[in-house]
């Protein structure tokens, strides 16, 4: 057998399991024709300008990537308002996490996380050897005083999740002012917007304009949910140009491929898809709310593009008597809700049909 000199921290990591890939569950289902609503996707796929932009780019991919993402840089920078010195483009908003621990944390550093919440906070802070603690939610949202106690002078990096995956919620800006307040100095905290273009509440948090605090803040957004561009890989920070600096350093020179620059840059330019992505978000939720009435199930609103539902029974179940009716959900059993399963909004017809499915799974 192999001999392999792995260390501890590494082997005890466990693996982030992504759901089977469509083709996959069909043919292992014998299904055809499924909807998929568990991965927090756009059912209207990608914007007509990035799919333009992706056609464009094909005849340079002979020439490697523009290292320091210069066009994308500048378009980021121009829509939120800020420096393009305080942008770091990335191979999805998962680079980024994993650059920030790369370049500030040591093993034996802290690192505080919600729980549950995004996965990859854990598994990449891990990764680096550091100390993860876990701050439970408190009634399915983020408590920043629990996060806040659990700061101490080894802490270098504090993540928060808003709107929060799996649960929806979100912060308010005067809870996360006070927050700020009581963390010390050099703490870097970062805020995931992943899902804030589908956010409504008009108290939540949004941290991409610039703020006044004294800690250092670093937001992180996406092109894989409201954009559409899952398949592309491309998200980014914004954060103080010393720390970008810093994290340019450690940062792999090509780390975002050409097409998704490109359609990441024409994304931006199509407002009107974002709105109707967000408008289908938001029409979509009003009907999968009035039939889960009708089916009598509880269920948590939403301030993204997905909201847990309880099934009232082992959500791993549902998620087997669903799939075989051509239904992909998500079970939360493995983050801690073990009669809860997660969906995302579809397009209006996918709706209709995981509310039917649905309604002859817990009725059988």
């Amino acid at each position: 057998m192999m001999k392999l000199n792995i260390p501890d921290y590494i082997q005890t990591i466990a693996p982030y399991v992504p759901g089977k890939p469509l083709e996959s569950l069909e043919r292992e289902y014998g299904i055809r024709d499924s909807v998929k609503l568990a991965s927090n996707e756009n059912p209207l796929g990608p914007s007509p300008k990035a799919l333009a932009a992706i056609q464009n780019s094909l005849a340079m991919l002979h020439r490697y990537p523009d290292g320091a993402g210069h066009c994308l840089t500048e378009k980021i920078a121009a829509v939120n308002g800020i420096a393009p010195g305080n942008v770091v483009v990335g191979n999805g908003s998962d680079d980024i996490i994993a650059l920030l621990i790369r370049a500030l944390v040591r093993p034996g550093d802290r690192v505080v996380v919600p729980k549950p919440s995004f996965l990859m906070y854990d598994i990449s802070a891990n990764a680096a050897g550091a100390v993860v603690d876990s701050a439970p939610l408190k009634d399915l949202s983020m408590d920043l005083d629990g996060m806040a106690a659990r700061v101490d002078a080894d802490t270098r990096l504090v993540f928060i999740c808003n709107p929060n995956n799996p649960t929806g919620t979100v912060i308010s800006r005067e809870a996360f002012e006070a927050f700020m307040e009581r963390l010390p100095e050099g703490v870097v905290v970062v805020v995931d917007e992943a899902y804030i273009e589908f956010a409504r509440d008009p108290g939540c948090l949004k941290t991409g304009q610039p703020m006044d605090l004294k800690r250092p803040i670093v937001t992180l957004r996406t092109f894989s949910k409201v954009y559409g561009l899952a398949g592309l890989r491309v998200g980014y920070g914004i954060m103080p140009a010393a720390l970008a600096e810093v994290i340019h350093r450690v940062r792999q020179p090509f780390n975002v491929n050409s097409m998704a620059q490109a359609a990441a840059v024409a994304a931006l330019d199509d407002t009107d898809f974002l709105e109707k992505s967000v408008d289908l978000v938001h029409r979509g939720l009003e009907t999968l709310y009035a039939g889960l009435d009708v089916l009598g199930l509880a269920y948590h609103k939403t301030e993204t593009n997905f909201f847990l539902i309880d099934v009232d029974r082992s959500a791993g179940e549902v998620f087997e008597k669903m799939l075989r009716k051509g239904v992909i959900v998500r079970s939360m059993q493995s983050y801690g809700f073990p009669t809860c399963i997660r969906i995302n909004v579809g397009l209006e017809h996918e709706n209709q049909r995981f509310l039917k499915a649905l309604e002859s799974v817990i009725q059988a």
